[in-house]
């Protein structure tokens, strides 16, 4: 893993030495825009409209537009004034519990590792925390931008979290269109309540896959290999009216999902399956021998698997000064 960012964790006169790693990875897929007459890439140049040249990396500069095509400029000295040595340090101002965060206020995680000889202190706050069942709420600085933080023991590591300053979230009173309050049907309750209940189940992440991602991928895969590739559109589904009539068929849908039973344990019969006919199983063989030619060649594998490249960061990325 890339190293992050290094600093320290200090809670009290404790000082826990770190380095912060990324958590997670952007597997998005990544296209590019194609000049469709020559079939190249395009680029993307930094140009002054006024003095109509294109601009090197040294003559540009940083401004807050406060008024329309009105600006106030900032030289690299001025915005390295407004850090401070504590932006190297992850302070942790409280310590509450998780249960207490709405998750609207989650940015991005990170691992945090002991640095130089603070592993001992890092085993302490992590198993004090573990023990006590609570989080750390601090502060901290990453790229000049100054963010809230959440640390947490998750499994035999502390993570972080970056988390939104309050006035950072938009009230929901901001949001058009909610219903106004009032009394719902008991009896379609009832039944929500049900499909709900027969619809839990213990959270499992690794059953959830990225659908329209792994589709693309086969797109590409036979894209490469020359071949034709057509997705078939989903059924388009009808605007419910009987509110009572699609709970029902949730739920008898729910209960109605086929499980395979394994073999008998107890001393019921046993039933004799009949072998197919003759006749059958040659119009099987046939069947079989018609296979078209784009799932043979799936099948033998001459179709490229493509896997998503990893994002690669820019040399110099844009910075928002607030």
């Amino acid at each position: 893993m890339h190293t992050v960012w290094k600093g320290a964790i200090s809670f009290g006169l404790v000082h826990v030495p770190v380095k912060m790693f990324s958590a997670t990875e952007d597997k998005d897929i990544s296209l590019r825009y194609i000049h469709k007459e020559c079939g190249s890439p395009l680029s993307y140049v930094r140009k002054c409209p006024v003095c109509d040249k294109e601009v090197a990396w040294e003559e540009i500069g940083k401004g807050y537009e406060y008024e329309k095509g009105k600006f106030v400029l900032f030289d690299k000295e001025e915005l390295d004034q407004l850090t401070d040595e504590s932006s190297k340090s992850i302070t942790i101002l409280d310590f509450v519990d998780l249960t207490e965060i709405d998750p609207i206020y989650f940015q991005k995680t990170y691992y945090l590792s002991p640095d130089q000889a603070g592993t001992n202190a890092y085993r302490l706050l992590m198993e004090a925390m573990r023990q006590t069942g609570k989080i750390g709420i601090a502060k901290i600085s990453i790229r000049s931008k100054s963010s809230l933080a959440a640390i947490r023991v998750l499994e035999d590591c502390l993570a972080i979290e970056t988390i939104f300053y309050p006035d950072e979230v938009r009230p929901v009173s901001q949001v058009p269109g909610l219903p106004e309050a009032g009394t719902v049907n008991d009896k379609e309750l009832d039944m929500a309540k049900l499909l709900i209940s027969q619809l839990s189940t213990p959270f499992d992440p690794a059953k959830y896959t990225d659908d329209y991602r792994q589709r693309m991928l086969d797109l590409i895969s036979h894209k490469i290999a020359g071949e034709e590739f057509h997705i078939a559109p989903a059924k388009q589904e009808s605007n419910v009216i009987d509110l009572m009539a699609a709970l029902q068929a949730s739920i008898q849908a729910v209960q109605h999902i086929p499980t395979d039973p394994g073999p008998s344990l107890t001393g019921t019969k046993k039933t004799k399956t009949k072998a197919a006919p003759a006749a059958k199983r040659k119009t099987a063989k046939s069947k079989a021998a018609a296979e078209p030619a784009d799932q043979q060649k799936e099948a033998s594998g001459t179709i490229p698997v493509i896997a998503p490249k990893p994002k690669r960061r820019s040399p110099k990325s844009k910075t928002t000064v607030s």
